[in-house]
Order: C-alpha cells, then sequence, then structure tokens
C-alpha cells in the first residue's frame, strides 16, 4: 500500500519580495500626493527581513501601507507575513514604522496546526520535523481534505504546502 505526504512549510518567496519592493518604491515616487515628501520604504537590514518605513504623517503611512498591502495581494503573497504589531517611532516630525516579516513555523504553531489536523481527521500521521511538519496517509483524498481543512481555517500565520509524493 503506498504512502503519501506532503510537509507544511511557512516560507518567504525573497523574490516576488523584491519586486514588491521595487513596485512600491516605484509608486511612491510617482504618486502625487507623496511629491515633496519625505516617504520612502528601505529595507529592514541587509538580509531584507522587512520593511522599513519613513514618513511624515499617519495619512502618508496608511497610504503606503495599503500600496504594500496591494502589491503582495498582486504577486499573490499572504499579507500574513507583515508584523504589524510593532511600534510606530515618531521623532523629528518624521514616522519611522518597522515591519519585520514572519517565516517559519515555530513549535507553538506547529502544535497548533498538529492539534487541528488530529482533531478532524484523528487517522493520518503528523510529524513535527523542525519548522516543518510533514503529514501522511494511504489515501490522496485525505490528505487533500487536510490542505482544504487549513487552507479554510483563520491561521495567524501564512502556510504553504510542499513535496507532495
Amino acid at each position: 500500500m503506498a504512502n503519501f505526504s506532503f510537509d507544511i512549510v511557512s516560507e518567504i518567496n525573497l523574490a516576488e519580495i523584491n519586486n514588491v519592493f521595487d513596485q512600491v518604491r516605484r509608486e511612491i515616487s510617482t504618486r502625487y500626493d507623496f511629491k515633496n515628501s519625505i516617504s520612502a520604504v528601505n529595507w529592514l537590514d541587509d538580509k531584507k527581513s522587512g520593511f522599513t518605513i519613513i514618513t511624515e504623517d499617519e495619512l502618508k503611512l496608511d497610504s503606503i501601507l495599503d500600496i504594500i498591502r496591494k502589491k503582495l495581494a498582486t504577486r499573490n503573497i499572504s499579507q500574513k507575513i507583515l508584523d504589524l504589531s510593532k511600534d510606530k517611532i515618531v521623532a523629528n516630525f518624521k514616522i519611522t514604522y518597522n515591519i519585520p516579516f514572519i517565516k517559519g513555523l515555530d513549535q507553538a504553531k506547529t502544535k497548533q496546526l498538529n492539534q487541528l489536523i488530529k482533531s478532524n481527521y484523528p487517522k493520518i500521521k503528523t510529524v513535527i520535523n523542525g519548522e516543518t511538519l510533514k503529514v501522511s496517509d494511504s489515501s490522496k483524498d485525505n490528505l487533500q481534505k487536510v490542505i482544504t481543512l487549513l487552507r479554510s481555517s483563520n491561521l495567524d500565520f501564512d502556510i504553504q504546502f510542499i513535496n507532495f509524493r
């Protein structure tokens, strides 16, 4: 009897994020409401682990966040990768907002996924391997049901399904 499996991960496609970054910067430079302002979007650090938004007021900050969300949506990237829980830094008549990316499944997230799968499909086997959760069963239909369940559940983080076997 064949045993089918897939892995659940939380990764970020850095090439797509780089495209989003370039598109946001281009739109800020061409929009009329950002003319003669200090509004800019930069990388959080050298590892490209997030965005830093620098602007003059809350209205422009909300506009830039809206642009980022739209560009992520056009590239089919979930907005759940943005950690908007950080505080804004207000100094010298400008606002700096650091937005790191949420990536990787920690132990609490993998346990939450495991518990969700086990509560609905107790016969399906799950194994936690670091930042991945391996789901296996003898039926592809059951695995597709698990994927449908996880996509329909309202999780606080983004997940991807890889290594279908």
